[in-house]
């Protein structure tokens, strides 16, 4: 999660706003991007309540203000991108480590698990529900009119992503995507 936000804080800086520069966000410390609740409270009380087949958690998200950028319209969608690009491009370095390094079961095991748990991050952040980055993407895409209809769901967002998991889509359509990343990158689920 650390990488993924701070892409979304590097590229918001590269494109004029500084926001997360100056709120100490524009960093791979992860201490500055762990929220209580999301990162802590929640996928704890999830393990828990069931049985710990369904995890999830969120890092604090990076804060940007649109009136910064130098084109908000457009750069929404970079920044947007951003996250789920950073997590597919620190899968695709760990597998090439995974491949050329002979390192014990145990560090091979934890590489793995990061190419996974990046592999996930990336495609999750995909889907187009707010507050997801597949959302902000959509946005960029949309022309001004629908943008600012679409937007008027972001505030029932985590209820339809809630939903749409319980639903089982989760397992539907974002599992079979990784699922093929993953064997593209030589790593089996």
């Amino acid at each position: 999660m650390t990488v993924h936000e701070f892409s979304h804080g590097w590229v918001a800086y590269k494109l004029g706003d500084s926001t997360a520069k100056y709120s100490g966000r524009l960093t791979l410390n992860p201490l500055a991007h762990i929220d209580p609740v999301w990162t802590f409270l929640l996928p704890l009380f999830l393990f828990i309540s069931t049985g710990g087949r369904f995890v999830f958690g969120a890092a604090k998200p990076v804060p940007i203000n649109y009136l910064a950028l130098k084109n908000p319209k457009r750069d929404i969608l970079w920044i947007g991108m951003s996250g789920p690009l950073a997590n597919f491009i620190l899968a695709f370095a760990l597998s090439i480590i995974l491949k050329f390094t002979h390192a014990s079961v145990h560090i091979n095991f934890i590489i793995e698990s990061l190419i996974i748990i990046n592999v996930v991050l990336g495609v999750f952040n995909l889907i187009p529900i707010p507050p997801l980055d597949g959302s902000r993407i959509l946005s960029g895409i949309l022309p001004q009119d629908l943008a600012s209809q679409y937007s008027l769901i972001e505030p029932y967002g985590f209820l339809i992503l809630i939903l749409l998991l319980w639903m089982g889509i989760f397992g539907r359509i974002v599992w079979p995507i990784v699922n093929l990343i993953l064997r593209l990158l030589g790593v089996s689920p």
